[in-house]
């Protein structure tokens, strides 16, 4: 007969096994690039370490107590691999293209690159994923208890120690396995494949198991039909008639969402991947794998309500079956299998969200309070590596506690899906970022947050109601007496099952909040930009890895970062290797965009790719002033904060003078994400003449063989790009000099029809050119305003070569009207192009926006119209686009008449 003390050392020796697999894996997988750890095979495995002990006991339980719901766990996940080239596909590529190591990266990335979502998505999936670990904890330790007390000597050293006491030891157990198996190193974009060695190994174990144990029954049972048949006899029937119902659908779609937003099936079915082929496969060995898994799932469910003593825990029976029968080594076995799928799920979750914890909690508050001087790389290591270990058994002790208050609930299934339900709320928001340009950041965080409150209320609360009068009383009448929000009953909706309304509301509340939100909110720049590369990323081909503007940042700079996150003698290394590869001392190297762009691939592998991104943005933002000098202001800043809010307890002026002081420092910081992503699009439009001037000139210089003509066509190319490039960064100086108020002119008394007159003039030649016809409609008299004549005129005539230049009518007419109204001078310009689109209305006048209708010239920079209306502005008037009298654009100047 087994013994609790035996299965117990058996477990134990299992995991050593695990640690000898990882350890050699880690091993093979340096040494060889092509092993076969790098295999589709093992990828595919390693996916299934979403079948947990859920799936090993709780499968069987389930199909016991509701017959065929047990299937939408499996369905769920089957249709999302079976559509791999749609959901899958694009997940992987976008993350191996940005360097993605979790859903919050994923997310925080798509989303402006926000840290703050990122900490409400790590903060809910840590707390959500706390009645998942409980689902374990109870799988092991009900299992345990089964072995121990099928016979009066079973339980050998567990005498005297019940369920809390045996959970506890197992979770601390878990805790230290997981440590010391997963927190070796602090890079968090190296793929483990050490670790994935060891969970396809356990994917292998389990399967075989649980197929061994259903061999087994259908053996004794006399084959399918005589297991069946001796049911219906005794009156057990398997429930068919919810099959399709409210609840069911509602699994099934929880499934869907499960498999790509649980924190470990993010792990290993996109970080993990290293190719994007292994996809292919996956698509129908994972699917194939899971249909193994569920073969035997109803007979043995039916056998053990036919065989096993009334007050069975049906959850159990994959266990307790063969005991029954004197099968000691099959039951060994079984419990195994099950031992297996806890121990995979606890190791990749814990090493999931530890990861996350540490990235996007951690890391930020470590380069805010840590000293400017401090240049310990090794102690930002280590600091990491305490906070993901202190995150590993945070997780571990949530799921225990949660364990403690639910305990006396026999079902696993139920826990699974509270977890399930939790982690659904970031889906609408990951499906809306891989497809949907318009939507936002503000929409995406509230509507994850109102999701997650929702799922407090409906589904999470009402799991202690066996543990807590208060919570059941609540249940029943609501808060304050209020029956119609009842938690499983809210606005009256209480003909539903508690799972479907629990994620009907709190998933209705998300995708409303996020649609809503999306259309009545704006983007910043940055988000416009990550929307186009994560929706276009098929069409986009690979993304520049070293997408920088570097400004005054030196090595030492750059040094100086990489040290106190690589620590020092990676940071040597690598900056040692560069200075090799380009044939200079290291104390004279000048940092290439390629060599950033490594550093920041680098910097990711530790703190994440959106901390990564932000520090080395930061240094390469073209300031004068240096890390140390930034870290230091950002400290000295930090106290006067402190010593600000101190004073505003004991004086309403310096409360009033700490509030102003707070709302520059916004400013400062808004000002500083514009600098950022100004920076970013000035790249993008220099290196495109750049690049032309470049490659012509490269010809020149290697061509001997070309003739005059084609030299001197060479040289007239290099020069008029040259000449753009001069224009461009005209235009840029010129607006940011406006912009900041350094481009000034005095307001005086002038004749805004004369500055019409004179630009229609100017664009005469322009006219003739494109064949254009000018309708001059009705004409103000000279009318007097305050402004700069040689300014407005400007204006008019960036407004008539743009409705010049963007129309391509068969007949282009420009149509000039001026009247003085109500106190104010009105010019309109107006033609008859194919006009704005709706949506590129609220962005024409951004920086670098260009209308995509009808503009065969795309040469401009797109700084034309912002220019404008910053003069109009400075002339205090207005600049708008209205509808005209003729079918396309119409722009209009509003200035103020002088009396």
């Amino acid at each position: 007969m087994l013994s609790a003390d035996f299965v117990i050392a058996t477990a134990v020796g299992y995991v050593g096994l695990l640690f000898v697999l990882a350890y050699f894996g880690d091993r093979r997988a340096r040494t060889h690039k092509k092993s076969f750890l790098h295999s589709p095979a093992v990828y595919t495995l390693s996916i299934s370490v979403y079948c947990t002990s859920w799936t090993f006991y709780g499968a069987v339980g389930n199909a016991a107590r509701s017959g065929l719901e047990f299937l939408t766990i499996y369905l769920g996940p089957t249709l999302v691999f079976v559509g791999w080239w749609f959901l899958l596909r694009r997940l992987v590529r976008i993350s191996h293209d940005q360097r993605i190591t979790s859903v919050a990266d994923l997310l925080s990335s798509r989303f402006g690159k926000s840290n703050r979502l990122a900490v409400l998505i790590t903060c809910i999936a840590v707390i959500g994923i706390a009645p998942y670990i409980a689902l374990q904890l109870k799988a092991v330790t009900s299992s345990i208890q089964a072995v121990a007390g099928a016979s009066e000597f079973g339980r050998g050293s567990l005498t005297g120690i019940d369920d809390v006491g045996l959970a506890f030891g197992v979770a601390a157990g878990m805790a230290l396995f997981t440590i010391l198996f997963g927190t070796r190193h602090v890079d968090a974009k190296e793929q483990h494949h050490g670790v994935v060695a060891a969970i396809a190994f356990e994917a292998v174990v389990k399967l075989t198991a649980l197929v061994a144990v259903g061999v087994f029954v259908v053996f004794v049972g006399g084959g399918f039909e005589n297991i069946f048949a001796g049911a219906a006899e005794m009156g057990v029937m398997v429930d068919a008639q919810d099959t399709f119902d409210g609840r069911w659908l509602t699994t099934l779609g929880l499934s869907v969402a499960a498999i790509v937003c649980l924190p470990r099936q993010f792990q290993v079915t996109v970080v993990e991947n290293s190719d994007e082929n292994h996809l292919r496969v996956a698509s129908w060995a994972f699917p194939a794998y899971m249909l193994l898994m569920s073969l035997f799932i109803l007979p043995i469910a039916v056998f053990g309500l036919t065989k096993m003593p009334a007050g069975s825990n049906p959850d159990m029976f994959a266990l307790t079956l063969p005991m029954a029968f004197g099968q000691d080594a099959l039951a060994l076995f079984a419990f195994i299998g099950g031992f297996s799928s806890a121990t995979s799920m606890i190791i990749l979750e814990s090493i999931a969200l530890s990861i996350m914890v540490s990235n996007h909690i951690v890391m930020p508050l470590i380069l805010r309070l840590s000293p400017a001087g401090r240049g310990d790389g090794h102690g930002v290591t280590r600091l990491l590596l305490m906070a993901r270990r202190f995150s590993i058994v945070l997780i571990l002790s949530l799921g225990f506690f949660y364990f403690f208050f639910t305990r006396d609930s026999n079902a696993l299934a139920p826990i699974g899906l509270i977890s399930f339900t939790a982690i659904a709320q970031f889906f609408p928001s990951v499906i809306a970022a891989l497809f949907w340009r318009e939507a936002s950041l503000k929409a995406a965080t509230a509507a994850i947050a109102a999701g997650f409150v929702f799922w407090v209320w409906c589904s999470f609360l009402p799991s202690f109601e066996s543990v807590s009068p208060q919570v059941a009383m609540l249940l029943h009448q609501g808060p304050w007496g209020i029956s119609w929000l009842r938690p499983e009953a809210m606005f009256g909706l209480d003909n539903l099952d508690p799972l479907a309304h629990a994620a009907f509301w709190s998933i209705l509340v998300n995708v409303l909040t996020l649609t809503l939100g999306s259309l009545l909110t704006s983007q910043s720049a940055l988000e416009r930009i990550q929307a186009s590369v994560f929706v276009d990323v098929f069409k986009r081909g690979q993304v520049s890895r070293g997408n920088f503007v570097r400004g005054s940042a030196t090595a030492n700079d750059l040094f100086f970062v990489a040290e106190r996150v690589l620590g020092d003698r990676r940071a040597a290394a690598l900056f040692e290797t560069e200075a090799r590869d380009s044939g200079v001392e290291p104390d004279m190297l000048e940092p290439s965009p390629e060599f950033i762009g490594r550093l920041e691939r680098e910097l990711a592998g530790s703190i994440g790719a959106a901390s990564a991104h932000v520090m080395l943005s930061k240094v390469l933002s073209g300031s004068d002033v240096s890390l140390e000098e930034m870290m230091q202001m950002a400290d000295e800043t930090q106290q006067v904060i402190e010593y600000s809010q101190q004073l505003e307890k004991t004086s309403a002026e310096l409360r009033s003078t700490a509030q102003q002081l707070e709302d520059a420092n916004a400013q400062l910081r808004e000002l500083d994400s514009q600098k950022d992503e100004f920076l970013s699009q000035v790249s993008h439009e220099v290196r495109t003449p750049m690049t032309s001037i470049r490659s012509f000139s490269e010809i020149l210089l290697d061509a001997n063989d070309i003739d005059e003509s084609q030299r001197q066509h060479f040289v007239g190319t290099i020069h008029q790009e040259s000449l753009r490039l001069t224009k461009l960064l005209d235009e840029i100086l010129d607006l940011s000099a406006l912009e900041r108020g350094e481009r000034t002119w005095e307001n005086v008394p002038v004749d805004a029809e004369a500055a019409l007159d004179r630009a229609l003039t100017v664009c005469e030649a322009l006219l003739r050119q494109r064949g254009v016809e000018v309708e001059r409609g009705e004409r103000a008299p000279p009318t007097m305003v305050e402004g700069d004549a040689d300014r407005l005129c400007q204006v008019f005539i960036n407004l008539i070569s743009n409705a010049v230049k963007y129309n391509e009518s068969d007949a282009p007419v420009i149509r000039v009207t001026s009247s003085v109204k109500a106190g104010s001078y009105v010019a309109d310009i107006a033609d008859n192009g194919p006009g704005i689109a709706k949506s590129e209305r609220k962005l024409i006048f951004e920086k670098f926006a260009r209308g995509q209708r009808g503009a065969a010239d795309q040469s401009g920079a797109g700084l034309g119209l912002a220019i404008s209306r910053q003069i109009v502005t400075r002339m205090n008037g207005a600049l708008d686009l209205v509808q005209g009298s003729l079918p396309g654009a119409c722009f209009r100047v509003r200035l103020a008449v002088l009396k």
